[in-house]
């Protein structure tokens, strides 16, 4: 692997990293919850577990029986 012949400087080196930078992440609205979440990402409303709009996961839910 063939090394460099010379040393580069620390400001250099840091000039050259300074293009690498992460990106503003996509946000999106659920049309069904009305929640934010990331782009093609689960994400959990009210203990449900929700993907594209639709429940993948149901929550434990505790019913209350009348008395």
């Amino acid at each position: 692997m063939p090394n460099p012949k010379w040393r580069h400087s620390k400001r250099r080196k840091r000039a050259r990293r300074t293009h690498y930078k992460t990106e503003v992440p996509q946000i999106a609205t659920c049309p069904t919850t009305g929640e934010r979440h990331l782009f093609h990402h689960a994400y959990m409303v009210e203990g449900d577990l929700y993907y594209r709009g639709q429940v993948l996961i149901p929550g434990n839910r505790v019913e209350e029986a009348e008395a």
